[in-house]
Protein backbone atom coordinates (compact mmCIF):
# COMPACT_ATOMS: atom_id res chain seq x y z
CA UNK A 1 0.00 0.00 0.00
CA UNK A 2 2.77 2.41 0.92
CA UNK A 3 4.54 1.69 -2.34
CA UNK A 4 1.49 2.74 -4.37
CA UNK A 5 1.10 5.86 -2.24
CA UNK A 6 4.72 6.73 -3.03
CA UNK A 7 4.06 6.27 -6.75
CA UNK A 8 0.94 8.45 -6.54
CA UNK A 9 2.65 11.23 -4.58
CA UNK A 10 5.66 11.21 -6.89
CA UNK A 11 3.33 11.41 -9.90
CA UNK A 12 1.55 14.46 -8.48
CA UNK A 13 4.85 16.12 -7.59
CA UNK A 14 6.24 15.34 -11.04
CA UNK A 15 3.19 16.76 -12.80
CA UNK A 16 3.32 19.93 -10.69
CA UNK A 17 7.03 20.43 -11.28
CA UNK A 18 6.55 19.61 -14.94
CA UNK A 19 4.09 22.46 -15.35
CA UNK A 20 6.33 24.84 -13.38
CA UNK A 21 9.84 23.85 -14.48
CA UNK A 22 9.73 22.05 -17.84
CA UNK A 23 8.82 25.20 -19.85
CA UNK A 24 11.91 26.97 -18.52
CA UNK A 25 14.15 24.03 -19.37
CA UNK A 26 12.68 23.74 -22.87
CA UNK A 27 13.16 27.46 -23.38
CA UNK A 28 16.86 27.19 -22.53
CA UNK A 29 17.37 24.54 -25.20
CA UNK A 30 15.05 26.23 -27.70
CA UNK A 31 12.56 23.36 -27.70
CA UNK A 32 9.56 25.40 -26.56
CA UNK A 33 7.68 25.04 -29.82
CA UNK A 34 4.61 23.22 -31.03
CA UNK A 35 2.97 20.73 -28.73
CA UNK A 36 5.66 21.23 -26.07
CA UNK A 37 4.15 24.63 -25.31
CA UNK A 38 1.10 22.90 -23.85
CA UNK A 39 1.00 22.84 -20.01
CA UNK A 40 -0.72 19.47 -20.00
CA UNK A 41 2.14 17.99 -22.02
CA UNK A 42 4.67 19.56 -19.67
CA UNK A 43 2.83 18.05 -16.72
CA UNK A 44 2.79 14.61 -18.34
CA UNK A 45 6.53 14.83 -19.02
CA UNK A 46 7.21 15.67 -15.39
CA UNK A 47 4.87 12.94 -14.17
CA UNK A 48 6.54 10.29 -16.36
CA UNK A 49 10.00 11.28 -15.13
CA UNK A 50 8.96 11.11 -11.49
CA UNK A 51 7.07 7.82 -11.94
CA UNK A 52 10.27 6.28 -13.28
CA UNK A 53 12.22 7.72 -10.36
CA UNK A 54 9.63 6.39 -7.90
CA UNK A 55 10.03 2.85 -9.23
CA UNK A 56 13.81 3.14 -9.04
CA UNK A 57 13.95 4.58 -5.52
CA UNK A 58 10.78 3.06 -4.02
CA UNK A 59 12.77 0.67 -1.81
CA UNK A 60 14.94 3.44 -0.41
CA UNK A 61 11.89 5.61 0.18
CA UNK A 62 10.12 2.83 2.07
CA UNK A 63 13.17 2.30 4.28
CA UNK A 64 13.29 6.02 4.91
CA UNK A 65 9.61 6.05 5.87
CA UNK A 66 10.16 3.17 8.28
CA UNK A 67 12.99 5.06 9.95
CA UNK A 68 10.81 8.16 10.18
CA UNK A 69 7.97 6.11 11.72
CA UNK A 70 10.36 4.60 14.24
CA UNK A 71 11.75 7.98 15.18
CA UNK A 72 8.32 9.58 15.51
CA UNK A 73 7.11 6.76 17.76
CA UNK A 74 10.05 7.40 20.11
CA UNK A 75 9.77 11.19 19.96
CA UNK A 76 8.01 13.04 22.76
CA UNK A 77 5.16 15.36 21.85
CA UNK A 78 6.93 18.62 22.67
CA UNK A 79 9.87 17.74 20.42
CA UNK A 80 7.51 16.79 17.61
CA UNK A 81 5.72 20.14 17.92
CA UNK A 82 9.04 21.98 17.78
CA UNK A 83 10.04 20.06 14.65
CA UNK A 84 6.76 20.97 12.96
CA UNK A 85 7.22 24.62 13.93
CA UNK A 86 10.73 24.51 12.46
CA UNK A 87 9.46 23.05 9.19
CA UNK A 88 6.66 25.63 8.91
CA UNK A 89 8.97 28.55 9.67
CA UNK A 90 11.54 27.21 7.22
CA UNK A 91 8.84 26.94 4.56
CA UNK A 92 7.71 30.52 5.18
CA UNK A 93 11.26 31.88 5.04
CA UNK A 94 11.97 29.88 1.89
CA UNK A 95 8.82 31.10 0.13
CA UNK A 96 9.48 34.72 1.10
CA UNK A 97 13.11 34.43 0.03
CA UNK A 98 12.17 32.95 -3.34
CA UNK A 99 9.82 35.83 -4.26
CA UNK A 100 12.64 38.11 -5.57
CA UNK A 101 13.96 35.23 -7.68
CA UNK A 102 10.60 34.82 -9.38
CA UNK A 103 10.51 38.49 -10.35
CA UNK A 104 13.84 38.10 -12.15
CA UNK A 105 12.03 36.06 -14.81
CA UNK A 106 15.23 34.17 -15.63
CA UNK A 107 14.77 30.62 -16.96
CA UNK A 108 15.66 27.90 -14.43
CA UNK A 109 16.76 30.47 -11.82
CA UNK A 110 13.20 31.63 -11.25
CA UNK A 111 11.80 28.13 -10.74
CA UNK A 112 14.41 25.52 -9.93
CA UNK A 113 16.58 27.68 -7.67
CA UNK A 114 13.47 28.95 -5.88
CA UNK A 115 12.34 25.39 -5.26
CA UNK A 116 15.78 24.37 -3.98
CA UNK A 117 15.86 27.42 -1.70
CA UNK A 118 12.53 26.43 -0.16
CA UNK A 119 13.76 22.87 0.45
CA UNK A 120 16.99 24.11 2.03
CA UNK A 121 15.15 26.48 4.37
CA UNK A 122 12.72 23.73 5.40
CA UNK A 123 15.67 21.49 6.23
CA UNK A 124 17.46 24.22 8.17
CA UNK A 125 14.30 25.04 10.11
CA UNK A 126 13.82 21.38 11.00
CA UNK A 127 17.44 20.88 12.07
CA UNK A 128 17.50 24.09 14.11
CA UNK A 129 14.38 23.29 16.11
CA UNK A 130 15.27 19.59 16.38
CA UNK A 131 18.70 20.19 17.90
CA UNK A 132 18.14 23.49 19.69
CA UNK A 133 14.45 23.22 20.58
CA UNK A 134 15.10 23.02 24.32
CA UNK A 135 17.26 26.15 24.28
CA UNK A 136 14.76 28.05 22.13
CA UNK A 137 11.96 27.10 24.53
CA UNK A 138 13.95 28.30 27.52
CA UNK A 139 14.66 31.64 25.83
CA UNK A 140 11.07 32.15 24.66
CA UNK A 141 9.36 31.18 27.91
CA UNK A 142 11.90 32.43 30.44
CA UNK A 143 10.27 35.84 30.77
CA UNK A 144 6.87 34.24 31.12
CA UNK A 145 8.05 31.93 33.91
CA UNK A 146 9.68 34.84 35.70
CA UNK A 147 6.49 36.88 35.41
CA UNK A 148 4.42 34.00 36.75
CA UNK A 149 6.84 33.54 39.62
CA UNK A 150 6.92 37.22 40.64
CA UNK A 151 3.63 37.28 42.53
CA UNK A 152 4.24 34.12 44.59
CA UNK A 153 7.75 35.36 45.32
CA UNK A 154 6.46 38.55 46.94
CA UNK A 155 4.28 36.50 49.27
CA UNK A 156 7.13 34.09 49.82
CA UNK A 157 9.37 36.76 51.28
CA UNK A 158 6.90 37.23 54.13
CA UNK A 159 6.62 33.48 54.67
CA UNK A 160 10.39 33.10 54.70
CA UNK A 161 10.76 35.91 57.18
CA UNK A 162 8.24 34.35 59.56
CA UNK A 163 9.67 30.82 59.51
CA UNK A 164 13.31 31.37 60.36
CA UNK A 165 13.34 28.53 62.87
CA UNK A 166 11.55 26.07 60.60
CA UNK A 167 12.47 22.38 60.98
CA UNK A 168 11.23 21.43 57.54
CA UNK A 169 13.14 19.35 55.00
CA UNK A 170 13.78 20.70 51.51
CA UNK A 171 14.10 18.30 48.57
CA UNK A 172 16.31 19.09 45.59
CA UNK A 173 16.08 17.72 42.06
CA UNK A 174 18.72 15.00 42.48
CA UNK A 175 17.08 13.52 45.58
CA UNK A 176 13.71 13.37 43.84
CA UNK A 177 15.11 11.70 40.72
CA UNK A 178 17.02 9.26 42.94
CA UNK A 179 13.69 8.09 44.36
CA UNK A 180 14.92 6.58 47.62
CA UNK A 181 13.51 9.47 49.63
CA UNK A 182 10.03 8.07 48.98
CA UNK A 183 10.97 4.76 50.62
CA UNK A 184 12.46 6.61 53.59
CA UNK A 185 9.24 8.59 54.05
CA UNK A 186 7.17 5.42 53.85
CA UNK A 187 9.15 3.89 56.72
CA UNK A 188 8.11 6.76 58.98
CA UNK A 189 11.65 7.77 59.95
CA UNK A 190 10.95 11.34 58.81
CA UNK A 191 8.25 13.16 60.76
CA UNK A 192 9.15 16.74 59.81
CA UNK A 193 7.39 18.69 57.10
CA UNK A 194 8.83 17.99 53.65
CA UNK A 195 8.88 20.80 51.10
CA UNK A 196 9.12 20.42 47.34
CA UNK A 197 9.65 23.89 45.80
CA UNK A 198 7.76 24.65 42.63
CA UNK A 199 10.96 25.74 40.88
CA UNK A 200 12.33 22.22 41.42
CA UNK A 201 9.22 20.80 39.74
CA UNK A 202 9.75 23.21 36.83
CA UNK A 203 13.31 21.95 36.48
CA UNK A 204 12.03 18.36 36.43
CA UNK A 205 9.61 19.38 33.70
CA UNK A 206 12.44 20.85 31.63
CA UNK A 207 14.46 17.66 32.10
CA UNK A 208 11.48 15.53 31.07
CA UNK A 209 11.20 17.57 27.85
CA UNK A 210 14.86 17.05 27.00
CA UNK A 211 15.84 15.56 23.65
CA UNK A 212 18.19 13.19 25.47
CA UNK A 213 16.29 9.91 26.17
CA UNK A 214 18.12 9.29 29.46
CA UNK A 215 17.46 12.78 30.79
CA UNK A 216 13.86 12.57 29.61
CA UNK A 217 13.36 9.30 31.49
CA UNK A 218 14.89 10.75 34.66
CA UNK A 219 12.69 13.83 34.45
CA UNK A 220 9.54 11.78 34.04
CA UNK A 221 10.53 9.52 36.91
CA UNK A 222 11.05 12.59 39.07
CA UNK A 223 7.63 13.98 38.18
CA UNK A 224 6.03 10.62 38.95
CA UNK A 225 7.75 10.57 42.33
CA UNK A 226 6.54 14.10 43.13
CA UNK A 227 3.03 12.89 42.37
CA UNK A 228 3.53 10.03 44.84
CA UNK A 229 4.95 12.39 47.46
CA UNK A 230 1.87 14.63 47.35
CA UNK A 231 -0.17 11.73 48.75
CA UNK A 232 1.55 12.21 52.12
CA UNK A 233 0.13 14.86 54.45
CA UNK A 234 3.59 15.99 55.55
CA UNK A 235 4.62 16.86 51.98
CA UNK A 236 3.97 20.41 50.79
CA UNK A 237 4.46 21.97 47.35
CA UNK A 238 5.88 25.43 47.98
CA UNK A 239 5.29 28.36 45.62
CA UNK A 240 8.22 30.27 47.09
CA UNK A 241 10.53 31.52 44.37
CA UNK A 242 13.38 33.95 43.91
CA UNK A 243 12.94 35.63 40.50
CA UNK A 244 16.26 37.44 40.79
CA UNK A 245 18.09 34.08 40.95
CA UNK A 246 18.32 31.86 37.87
CA UNK A 247 20.14 28.75 39.13
CA UNK A 248 17.93 26.21 40.90
CA UNK A 249 20.74 25.18 43.27
CA UNK A 250 21.23 28.80 44.33
CA UNK A 251 17.49 29.15 44.93
CA UNK A 252 17.54 26.04 47.12
CA UNK A 253 20.42 27.35 49.19
CA UNK A 254 18.74 30.73 49.58
CA UNK A 255 15.47 29.07 50.57
CA UNK A 256 17.16 26.77 53.07
CA UNK A 257 19.28 29.49 54.66
CA UNK A 258 16.27 31.83 54.91
CA UNK A 259 13.97 29.31 56.56
CA UNK A 260 16.46 27.17 58.45
CA UNK A 261 15.33 24.11 56.50
CA UNK A 262 17.49 21.06 56.03
CA UNK A 263 18.43 20.32 52.43
CA UNK A 264 18.16 16.78 51.08
CA UNK A 265 20.47 16.23 48.11
CA UNK A 266 22.62 13.63 46.38
CA UNK A 267 24.54 16.29 44.47
CA UNK A 268 28.14 16.20 45.73
CA UNK A 269 28.95 19.77 44.67
CA UNK A 270 25.72 21.19 46.09
CA UNK A 271 26.46 19.30 49.29
CA UNK A 272 29.84 21.01 49.65
CA UNK A 273 28.51 24.48 48.81
CA UNK A 274 25.69 24.05 51.31
CA UNK A 275 28.15 23.13 54.05
CA UNK A 276 30.20 26.24 53.27
CA UNK A 277 27.09 28.42 53.56
CA UNK A 278 26.05 26.80 56.82
CA UNK A 279 23.06 24.91 55.44
CA UNK A 280 22.43 21.55 57.07
CA UNK A 281 22.50 18.79 54.45
CA UNK A 282 20.89 15.37 54.57
CA UNK A 283 22.53 13.11 52.01
CA UNK A 284 20.66 9.98 50.96
CA UNK A 285 23.97 8.28 50.19
CA UNK A 286 25.14 8.93 53.75
CA UNK A 287 21.94 7.37 55.04
CA UNK A 288 22.37 4.35 52.78
CA UNK A 289 25.95 3.92 53.93
CA UNK A 290 24.92 4.23 57.57
CA UNK A 291 22.60 1.23 57.37
CA UNK A 292 25.05 -0.98 55.51
CA UNK A 293 26.76 -3.87 57.22
CA UNK A 294 29.84 -2.53 58.97
CA UNK A 295 33.15 -4.26 58.43
CA UNK A 296 36.25 -3.76 60.54
CA UNK A 297 39.88 -4.07 59.56
CA UNK A 298 41.08 -7.64 59.97
CA UNK A 299 37.67 -9.23 59.46
CA UNK A 300 37.48 -12.22 57.11
CA UNK A 301 34.70 -12.49 54.52
CA UNK A 302 33.95 -14.71 51.53
CA UNK A 303 33.42 -12.95 48.21
CA UNK A 304 33.32 -13.81 44.52
CA UNK A 305 35.79 -12.06 42.23
CA UNK A 306 33.74 -10.42 39.47
CA UNK A 307 36.33 -8.67 37.34
CA UNK A 308 39.88 -7.37 37.20
CA UNK A 309 40.71 -4.11 38.92
CA UNK A 310 42.23 -0.96 37.48
CA UNK A 311 45.63 -1.74 38.95
CA UNK A 312 47.77 -4.72 38.06
CA UNK A 313 46.87 -8.00 39.79
CA UNK A 314 43.82 -6.49 41.50
CA UNK A 315 40.41 -8.15 41.50
CA UNK A 316 37.04 -6.59 42.24
CA UNK A 317 34.16 -8.09 44.21
CA UNK A 318 30.90 -6.72 45.59
CA UNK A 319 29.02 -7.16 48.83
CA UNK A 320 25.25 -7.86 48.69
CA UNK A 321 24.58 -4.16 49.42
CA UNK A 322 26.64 -3.12 46.39
CA UNK A 323 29.80 -2.08 48.22
CA UNK A 324 32.87 -2.58 46.04
CA UNK A 325 35.82 -4.54 47.40
CA UNK A 326 39.24 -4.26 45.76
CA UNK A 327 41.42 -7.28 46.48
CA UNK A 328 45.13 -7.56 45.79
CA UNK A 329 46.58 -10.48 43.80
CA UNK A 330 43.23 -11.84 42.59
CA UNK A 331 43.15 -10.74 38.94
CA UNK A 332 43.52 -14.38 37.86
CA UNK A 333 40.76 -15.63 40.16
CA UNK A 334 37.76 -14.13 38.33
CA UNK A 335 34.47 -16.00 38.98
CA UNK A 336 36.01 -17.81 41.95
CA UNK A 337 34.93 -17.44 45.58
CA UNK A 338 37.78 -16.57 47.91
CA UNK A 339 38.32 -15.60 51.53
CA UNK A 340 39.70 -12.10 52.01
CA UNK A 341 40.81 -10.01 54.95
CA UNK A 342 39.63 -6.41 55.20
CA UNK A 343 42.66 -4.12 55.08
CA UNK A 344 41.10 -0.67 54.71
CA UNK A 345 37.63 0.90 54.61
CA UNK A 346 37.06 4.23 52.87
CA UNK A 347 33.80 6.01 53.70
CA UNK A 348 32.70 9.10 51.73
CA UNK A 349 29.46 10.81 50.75
CA UNK A 350 29.87 9.26 47.31
CA UNK A 351 29.87 5.75 48.78
CA UNK A 352 32.04 3.19 50.50
CA UNK A 353 35.01 1.24 49.18
CA UNK A 354 36.83 -1.62 50.87
CA UNK A 355 40.38 -2.77 50.21
CA UNK A 356 41.24 -6.32 51.16
CA UNK A 357 44.00 -8.90 50.93
CA UNK A 358 43.64 -12.48 49.81
CA UNK A 359 43.77 -15.00 52.65
CA UNK A 360 46.08 -17.74 51.49
CA UNK A 361 45.21 -21.17 52.78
Amino acid sequence: MRRWIIHLVMTVIGASLGVAVVPSILKVFGWDTGILQNEAVDGVIGAIIFIILSFIFAGSMLNGLKKIDSRISKMNMSKMVFNIIGIVLGLLVGVIGSIPLRFLNVPILSNIISFILVLVMIYLGYVLFDRRGDEIARVLFRKRREAMATEPAEVAEEVVGESKSDNSILLDTSSIIDGRILDVIKTGFISDKIIVPNFVILELQLISDSSDPLKRAKGRRGLDLVNELTKFDQVEISQVDFPDVREVDTKLLKYASSTGSKLVTNDFNLNKVAEIQGVQVLNINDLANAVKTQLVVGEHINVQIIRAGSERQQGVAYLPDGTMIVIEDTAKLIDKTVTVEVAKVLQTSAGRMIFADLVKK
